[in-house]
């Protein structure tokens, strides 16, 4: 990550980096900690938030050079050469200093207008979920994170199921104005109604049906490390149990390290999509070791070609995607009304922050990462999946119901 540092310095005259800061969180030493290293960032006119700036009417340096995430502990900002060296030197409450993720929407694959025939999209009905609703298991208080292209809260599965809703300019900063929910694009509502999406005249396309929803718009345009890591703070302060976030950066990255880690000390879980490259590749933070990684499957237990999938040289977690869940053929909200077909990994991950979801409303106390085992002892590989491409399997809700009871008892 410094080699990508010093080649921007070099061209640019400045790089932006992420700053973690040594055992920070929201607490007041945190910020006095991340005051004392405000004044190495600066601003210059070859930096992306200095053209920004410009495009929209602003003077150079009428942007500030630096953020202060409190929830996550983190700096975003601009440094020059001077300032890159003089935060070296700061190791005391610095636990690291990394290049700015190049982040992207994991865009679907496949997107088609459609009905709503059956009573529960072959999503639900691949996992089994319905039996969890039997239960009354149904994802009642269970705040998940939502950061995507936004949402329209007005669809008739979603009325209701969004809680808080917030939009982020190019530059990260909160809009002002009192906001109604909004879609940018038509992938927001599309993951958000496959995660929580209630029932329109008895037919189901969410998985968590009283789950609440807690949606930023994050993507695309602008400063997205700025946009995504502002939806993640705001998210972190809401206490979301969940986090979904269809995005990444295609090949391996450290960027996100430490933000998946922050959120899992936070009790957190990360539910990220591998990508939609196919065998070989695989997007960052989803082929990080700290994320719940998701990979896409078809209506006959088979893994989709385009999801992407990896193995690594490490001890831990060396096959990505941990698993696979419904990402093809995936019927949910269309922004307006309506229903779409879409196809790819964040379908499938959207399943999954669902599956968690329900989890948690049956074991509201219980550890993320005991969640995230109790997920994994459910999945089951299909007879023509194999682990390199599929990880554990497909989960299955009564299985991992039971592993929670289990664990949890």
């Amino acid at each position: 990550m410094g080699e990508q540092i010093n080649t921007d310095l070099q061209v640019f005259g400045v790089a932006n980096i992420v700053v973690v800061i040594r055992g920070a969180g929201s607490d007041h030493a945190g910020m006095a900690k991340a005051a004392d290293l405000q004044e190495y960032f600066k601003q210059r006119e070859t930096s992306r938030a200095s053209a920004l700036a410009r495009e929209r009417g602003g003077a150079l340096g009428s942007e500030r050079p630096v953020r202060w995430y409190n929830h996550l502990g983190m700096l975003y900002g601009t440094v020059d050469a001077a300032g890159y060296e003089a935060l070296q030197a700061r190791f005391d409450i610095i636990e690291c200093v990394l290049a700015a993720p190049r982040i992207s929407l994991i865009h679907p694959r496949q997107v088609k207008t459609t009905r709503l025939a059956e009573q529960r999209t072959w999503g639900l009905d691949a996992m089994q979920v319905a039996e969890l609703w039997e239960q009354g298991i149904t994802g009642r208080d269970v705040l998940v994170g939502h950061l995507d292209t936004g949402v329209d809260a007005g669809h008739a599965a979603l009325r209701g199921a969004v809680q808080h809703f917030a939009a982020f300019d190019d530059f990260g900063d909160p809009m002002r104005s009192p906001q109604k929910p909004f879609d940018t694009d038509q992938h927001g509502t599309h993951t958000a109604g496959t995660i929580a999406g209630r029932a329109v005249f008895g037919r189901h396309i969410g998985v968590a049906p009283d789950a609440w929803i807690a949606a930023a718009v994050v993507l695309e345009g602008g400063d997205v490390v700025a946009r995504v890591l502002s939806g993640m703070n705001w998210c972190v302060g809401l206490g979301v149990r969940v986090l979904s976030m269809p995005l990444g950066i295609r090949g391996y990255h450290e960027g996100f390290l430490s933000l998946t880690r922050i959120l899992r000390q936070r009790n957190i879980l990360p539910v990220f999509p591998v990508g939609n490259e196919g065998a070989g590749s695989g997007r960052s933070p989803g082929n990080h070791a700290e994320a719940l990684s998701v990979g896409a499957s078809d209506h006959s237990d088979t893994v989709a070609g385009f999801s992407s999938s990896q193995l690594f040289l490490r001890m831990r977690d060396p096959v990505v995607p941990d698993l696979v869940a419904p990402g093809v053929g995936v019927i949910s909200a269309a922004p307006g009304g309506g229903y779409q077909s879409m196809n790819g990994t964040s379908m499938a991950a959207a399943h999954v922050a669902g599956l968690a979801a329900l989890l948690i409303s049956a074991a509201p106390t219980a550890a993320v990462g005991i969640v995230e085992w109790a997920i994994f002892q459910s999945c089951r590989p299909g007879d023509r999946m194999r682990e390199e491409r599929a990880g554990r399997g497909l989960p299955n809700a009564p299985a991992a119901l039971a592993a929670l009871h289990e664990a949890t008892s």
